[in-house]
């Protein structure tokens, strides 16, 4: 009898929370005006009704039902969605102040506890993204420049694709190396070999936590963070390459703090490591060891994985292109030649080249939504009541294949950037790397990547590949976080 009427007390337990969640829930629902959206399930909100798999399409026909802002709940959380360039635009650029907040990303900011310059926000966020996009520029114009180092990076990837010895490859490795090698350059000051067994282990962390970020896993730890923490699953590998990564980055931090010259710094870690010699007094000064950690994660995190797999998908687009791949080979043969290897200068005088890498840019969409944006303080936008904290995503894909501004937006097409005359073309709709207040602080830096990674390898080589081009799919193997181009070898036959 006795375990009868606690089974008895476990039940009405369980059906009294029930009801409170349910009472809170209703009431928290009917709170504001928020945007209209699909009516929401108690505790799970709308996940039944998206396609996790294929957010940004769900998201694409819900716009067409509630317009340009609606609203999704994930788990018990409202999330403001703007769709179209016109809303995007409005809170990023013209309101960026209200919208310049970081949404939460529970899996990240376990691990963050909201430090760094990607996933921070308030004072910590204004202090360390001032002074990294300072360094970049500092470093930008120094002795050996950020374009000294991409090219120098360049020309070891051309030796490295060399010995492939024109057979066939996956390119994902060496195209993994060469912008974490570059990251390396502008936080560490020197590169690794490509065959250096610690730079490896290193790429293989992030590797392995962009592939898991994109989990089933991950975006349900997202949603019920206090839950899944608890339980096993691939957040708990996620962890474990973090404390990795970690260890290595606290590797290179010591051994610049045995070398350093206040007066003379070499790369990132010695300007952070000035910064925090200098505000040592100073109780509530950002510039701490451990933010010094998390700024360095982030930047690997937001740099390495991104290019690479820019640089991947463009190489596709191109072998599925080889008209295309001509002119810009031509291009280069007339501006540049042979006798000397690209530099940033070059990119005014190759309209062509530069509408390629922005096409390659807008058609791969790489980060479809965005990461997530909140919301300041109570603001009104457009109508609709949005109260301080609520999250919101910018659909970037609502942009970037907008078929009004890109015509045929889902063709590969360098003349979405080109005018009548062959001049570059600009287009507003064009924002891979976000906009506004959050713009990726590496920006600058990625495309320079971009450019010289690129034009080096086709100043060098002829991309051949295994099938006929009309047979390569380039459809992206969707992933909830970003656009993963399908696996796929080529040849690299020296010029």
């Amino acid at each position: 009898t006795q375990s009868a009427s606690m089974d008895l007390f476990t039940v009405l337990a369980i059906c009294l929370s029930c009801l409170i969640l349910l009472f809170l829930w209703n009431r928290s629902y009917a709170q504001g005006k928020l945007p209209p959206g699909p009516t929401p399930l108690p505790v799970v909100g709308n996940i039944l009704q998206i396609n996790m798999k294929n957010f940004n399409e769900s998201l694409r026909k819900l716009a067409e039902v509630y317009g340009p802002v609606f609203t999704v709940y994930v788990g018990t959380q409202p999330t403001v969605v703007l769709h179209g360039y016109a809303a995007v635009k409005e809170a990023l650029i013209d309101r960026g102040e209200e919208f310049a907040g970081r949404g939460s990303f529970p899996v990240i900011d376990y691990l963050s506890r909201g430090l760094g310059v990607v996933f921070s926000n308030g004072e910590i966020w204004k202090h360390t993204r001032r002074f990294s996009l300072t360094v970049l520029r500092n470093m930008g114009m120094g002795k050996k420049t950020i374009e000294d180092r991409i090219q120098e990076e360049a020309l070891c990837l051309v030796e490295a694709l060399k010995k492939t010895n024109a057979s066939p490859c996956n390119p994902s490795l060496l195209l993994g190396c060469a912008p974490c090698n570059v990251i390396c350059s502008v936080i560490f000051q020197s590169r690794f070999e490509y065959s250096d067994e610690k730079f490896l282990t290193l790429l293989h962390y992030f590797n392995e936590n962009l592939r898991i970020i994109s989990t089933t896993w991950i975006q349900l730890y997202n949603a019920f963070p206090y839950l899944m923490h608890y339980l096993p699953g691939s957040h708990n590998e996620f962890f474990n390459n973090f404390t990795e990564q970690k260890k290595f980055i606290l590797e290179q931090i010591k051994e610049h703090q045995e070398s350093l010259d206040l007066n003379n710094p070499r790369d990132f870690i010695d300007y952070f490591l000035i910064k925090m010699e200098k505000e040592k007094h100073n109780k509530q000064s950002v510039f701490t060891m451990d933010n010094l950690i998390i700024t360095i994660w982030d930047m690997f995190s937001a740099g390495t994985e991104t290019t690479a797999t820019t640089l991947k998908y463009g190489l596709l687009l191109l072998l599925k292109h080889p008209e295309v791949t001509a002119k810009v080979q031509e291009e280069i043969d007339r501006v540049v030649g042979r006798e000397r290897g690209p530099c940033m200068q070059d990119k005014s005088h190759m309209p062509y080249t530069d509408a390629v890498i922005h096409e390659i840019q807008r058609y791969i969409d790489l980060v479809p939504n965005n990461l997530p944006h909140l919301v300041n303080q109570d603001i009104k936008f457009r109508g609709y009541f949005i109260p301080k904290g609520t999250a919101i995503v910018t659909s970037l894909t609502s942009l970037l294949h907008d078929d009004k501004e890109f015509p045929n937006p889902d063709q590969f097409d360098p003349g979405h950037f080109l005018d009548e005359s062959g001049n570059f073309k600009k287009s507003n709709y064009f924002m891979p790397f976000s906009a506004g207040k959050r713009v990726c602080v590496g920006e600058g830096l990625a495309r320079m990547e971009l450019f010289l990674l690129l034009t080096h390898i086709l100043q060098h080589f002829t991309l051949k590949p295994l099938v006929d081009p009309k047979d390569i799919d380039t459809t992206p193997v969707v992933n909830g976080f970003g656009s993963v181009p399908p696996s796929y070898e080529l040849c690299f036959i020296p010029v």
